[in-house]
C-alpha cells in the first residue's frame, strides 16, 4: 500500500498536508462507493499522484465534506472527487489485479492453497472489471497497465536483462496514468513532459522496491531484478539519483495551477526515498521479525492497508520507527503558518519561505 512516497505533517507545511489527506481519504472513499469495501485494499501512496496532478492543473477545486471515519479519528474531512481521483482508483485496481495473478500464476507463498488461489483469482478478475469500467468512462485506455503487467513477467524468464530494461514495463504503465492526467484536466500541452514524469517515476519506484526487498529475497531465493541483472547498490543508486534528477526537471517544466504539492511530492519525497531506502539497506533493525508468509501474513497486510498504517505487523520496518525517523526530520516545528507555501519549504526551515 505504501509506496515510495510517504509524506507526513513533518515535512509538509500544514496547507499541503491537508491537500494531501484530502486525496487520500477521496481515494478511499471512491474505491468504497464504486467497487465495495474490499476496493479499499488497492490503496495504495503513490497512485495518489494521478490524483494529484489532475488537481493541480486543474483550474477549478472539487472537494466535497465526508463523513467521520474512525482512521480520522471520527471526524470528518474535506476529501478530493474530481475524476483524477477516479483515474487513481482505476489505475490501482488493475495493476492490483495484475500482480494478484501474477502472484497466483507463479504459486508464491499462500496462492500454493487451490481455494486460496481461486479466490484470489475471482478477486483479481472482479478488480481488473472495475478497473477497466472506470478508466472506460475517463476515456483512459487501460492497455498499457495490462502490456506492463504481461511484459514484466516475461522479461523476468529471460536471462542477461540489464535494470533499465527490467525497469521497462513499469515505466511505461506510470507515463500512461501520469500523461492521462492532462487530458482530463484539459491541459495537453502537458502530456509529453507528464509521460516523461512517469517514466521516471516508475523507474525510481521498481529500483527501490528492489532494494527494499533485496535481502529477503536472497533469503528466499525469490526473484529481484538487481540480483538477475548483477546490479549492485551503488549502480542502483546512481540509477534513482538520476531519476530524482529528470523529475525535478520535469516537474520545473509542467504548466499547472497549484504547484506546491506535486513538487513537495515528485521532487523532495522522492529525494527522501532514495536516502531513506539505501540507508535502510545498509543496516537494518534487529528487532524486525521475519516474514511468516502464508495465511498470517496476507492477513496482516490487509489489516495494515485498512487502517491507512495505523497498524503495523512486527516483520515491517516502519513499525519500529518514530515519525520523525520514517519523514527525516528531526524537529518539531510548527508549519501551520505556511500554508499557502508553494512547494519551497523542508521542516526546519519551512516557517522562514519565501510563501
Amino acid at each position: 500500500m505504501f509506496g515510495i512516497v510517504r509524506p507526513c505533517q513533518h515535512n509538509l507545511c500544514g496547507g499541503l498536508f491537508a491537500e494531501w489527506m484530502a486525496h487520500l481519504c477521496g481515494l478511499c472513499v471512491a474505491l468504497r462507493d464504486e467497487h465495495g469495501q474490499a476496493a479499499r485494499l488497492v490503496t495504495n501512496y503513490d497512485g495518489l499522484l494521478v490524483s494529484v496532478l489532475t488537481e493541480a492543473q486543474s483550474p477549478v477545486v472539487r472537494h466535497r465534506r465526508a463523513a467521520p471515519c474512525a482512521l480520522r479519528g471520527f471526524k470528518g474531512a474535506d476529501i478530493s472527487e474530481a475524476e483524477g481521483v477516479r483515474l487513481a482508483a482505476a489505475v490501482s485496481l488493475i495493476l492490483a489485479s495484475g500482480k494478484l495473478k501474477d502472484h497466483i500464476e507463479d504459486g508464491d507463498g499462500v496462492f500454493r492453497r487451490r481455494l486460496v488461489a481461486a479466490g484470489a483469482g475471482r478477486l483479481a478478475d472482479r478488480w481488473s472489471a472495475a478497473g477497466t469500467g472506470t478508466a472506460a468512462d475517463l476515456a483512459f485506455d487501460p492497455a498499457p497497465l495490462v502490456v506492463a503487467v504481461q511484459k514484466q513477467a516475461l522479461l523476468e524468464r529471460l536471462p542477461g536483462m540489464s535494470p533499465l530494461q527490467l525497469t521497462g514495463p513499469t515505466e511505461d504503465a506510470v507515463a500512461a496514468a501520469f500523461g492521462h492526467t492532462a487530458v482530463l484536466a484539459g491541459k495537453a500541452h502537458n502530456r509529453a513532459t507528464l509521460e516523461e514524469a512517469g517514466r521516471y517515476f516508475g523507474r525510481l519506484a521498481h529500483l527501490l522496491d528492489a532494494v527494499e526487498d533485496l535481502e529477503e529475497d536472497r533469503a528466499l531465493g525469490a526473484y529481484n531484478p538487481l540480483v538477475a541483472s548483477g546490479t549492485d547498490l551503488a549502480t542502483a543508486r546512481r540509477h534513482c539519483d538520476e531519476a530524482v534528477s529528470g523529475l525535478g526537471l520535469a516537474v520545473a517544466d509542467l504548466d499547472l495551477e497549484r504547484r506546491g504539492l506535486v513538487k513537495a511530492l515528485l521532487v523532495k519525497e522522492t529525494g527522501r526515498a532514495v536516502e531513506r531506502t539505501f540507508a535502510e539497506a545498509s543496516k537494518k533493525d534487529p528487532r524486525v521479525k521475519p516474514n511468516p508468509g502464508g495465511l498470517i501474513s496476507l492477513v496482516c497486510s490487509a489489516a495494515a492497508c485498512c487502517t491507512c498504517g495505523l497498524y503495523r505487523p512486527p516483520w515491517d520496518e516502519e513499525r519500529y520507527k518514530s515519525c520523525a525517523d520514517r519523514c527525516g526530520c528531526n524537529c518539531n516545528c510548527d508549519c501551520g503558518g505556511c500554508d499557502g507555501c508553494s512547494g519551497c519549504c523542508d521542516c526546519c526551515d519551512c516557517c522562514s519561505c519565501d510563501c
